[in-house]
């Protein structure tokens, strides 16, 4: 019997829809009063009045007690039907017993089970935006996560596809509207009144943004780490940055991580930061890195902090295949470069490739078969570096990283009713409006793309 059967079994015993990390993991996005707990439920907002009694609310909302009582009580919560979908239709495990399994969970399954459903509960897993301030406008990001989207669409509105893409409206109408770094936050002042209460439990602490790096509370929570007389040292210490923000600010990071380090302040501290593919592709499609100045400080971060791991998280979408083997090279240079022995079994950098779902105009099951297939092309030679060298200091490409990439080749060539021709459309109109709106010339960056382009608004036509 597996770990992941014991699990279940247990689970079980509690409830049919009994999941530790509605209590254990929360994600919230503070810029514009958003929670959730697993990635799979939609966030819901958190009522000012709840966290103007209880900062804790940020986490343990009225709404999410409700969910626990359920499964307290043997029920299923309906926000969680992924889960039960993957259950009823199939042999496999769903994400509730994964993460439920995390050591960051199933520690405290005797402690949650005893509880009162209305009970507050410290999270041990915490992804947290203070911000969407962002220096970037990525093609595939969206108001919500970027100050300079925001501006954009304050100028020039959405943009006019088969839906008003990036469009302010709905975000204003639901309440998602994020507030600037600059007004009065009241789920930012929750959070620091929760701060020193949750920091002792504290298992994974990840910041994101926007770029965290532009965050002042960010930095609050660097020098709080690195000054509190009595340090965490069991928590696991993460932060998203786009390494686009100015040198100083670089140099400034660096600073206060190696202090952290040094003093054995934290249990591990993982860099993730972002790249689809090579040179100037990857600059069209985050828009507003520098490419090369990007991978100097992916180097200099590994030069002045060696027991930190990068991750590169890519979201591979439909103007990435074309140099993506370059970054697999790049990416193997730095792991046989910067291999150190205190990682142990970790490589000092990571590719994490994740396929693009939304918007679906960018999903790389628009593209034609043959641009597909360069796809499996990189998952060869990402394979290639994973064959073992049989030295004691090689660390190629791990067989997770591997079969991200190959599933991501699965992934481009099912069939499961994506609208093609309707995606491809908007796909023509994005790239049209997005170089008028920045400056950019597409056929110029993506001459692989040209006759596919041409073919798609001939159609149009």
């Amino acid at each position: 019997m597996s770990n992941f059967d014991v699990t279940k079994s247990e689970l079980d015993k509690v409830g049919c829809g009994m999941c530790l990390a509605k209590w254990t993991q929360v994600t919230m996005h503070l810029h514009n009063g958003m929670t959730h707990s697993c990635h799979h439920p939609v966030p819901h907002k958190i009522p000012l009045s709840e966290i103007k009694e209880n900062p804790t609310a940020l986490h343990n909302t009225k709404y999410k007690k409700l969910a626990r009582k359920e499964m307290l009580e043997n029920k299923r919560p309906g926000e969680c039907d992924y889960c039960w979908s993957v259950e009823d239709n199939s042999n496999s495990f769903s994400d509730r017993v994964f993460k439920s399994n995390e050591s960051w969970s199933l520690p405290h399954l005797e402690e949650i089970k005893g509880l009162d459903w209305r009970a507050n509960y410290n999270p041990r897993y915490v992804e947290v935006s203070f911000s969407n301030t962002c220096n970037f406008k990525c093609a595939y990001c969206s108001p919500m996560a970027s100050s300079k989207w925001v501006e954009e669409i304050e100028k020039f509105g959405g943009y006019p596809l088969s839906y008003n893409f990036n469009n302010l409206e709905w975000l204003k109408e639901t309440g998602q509207l994020p507030y600037k770094q600059t007004e009065y936050n009241p789920y930012v002042e929750s959070f620091w009144n929760w701060w020193p209460e949750l920091y002792r439990d504290l298992h994974t602490f990840r910041i994101t943004g926007g770029e965290p790096l532009l965050a002042k509370d960010t930095w609050k929570v660097l020098d709080f780490i690195a000054e509190t007389p009595e340090p965490n040292r069991k928590l696991n210490l993460s932060i998203n940055t786009n390494l686009g923000v100015p040198k100083n600010l670089i140099n400034e990071f660096v600073k206060k991580a190696k202090k952290i380090i040094e003093e054995d302040r934290v249990n591990e501290f993982v860099i993730f930061t972002s790249c689809e593919t090579w040179g100037e592709q990857a600059e069209y499609i985050r828009f507003g890195l520098n490419f090369n100045q990007f991978l100097e400080n992916v180097e200099y971060i590994l030069q002045e902090l060696p027991k930190v791991t990068i991750n590169i998280m890519s979201t591979f979408n439909a103007l990435s295949p074309f140099g993506y083997d370059k970054l697999i090279d790049k990416v193997q240079e730095l792991k046989e470069k910067y291999q150190n022995k205190e990682r142990y079994w970790k490589s000092a950098i990571q590719l994490d490739t994740a396929y693009l779902r939304w918007p679906p105009h960018l999903s790389v099951k628009i593209l034609d078969r043959e641009h597909k297939d360069l796809i499996l092309e990189s998952a060869k030679k990402a394979f290639y570096y994973a064959t073992p060298k049989f030295t004691n200091d090689y660390f190629g490409f791990s067989d997770t990283e591997v079969q991200k990439i190959k599933r991501l080749y699965d992934f481009a060539i099912s069939d499961d009713g994506f609208e093609v021709e309707k995606n491809r459309l908007d796909f023509v109109k994005f790239v049209d409006e997005y170089d008028i709106r920045k400056g950019t010339n597409f056929l110029n960056t993506f001459p692989q793309l040209e006759n596919f382009y041409n073919e798609i608004r001939n159609k149009k036509r």
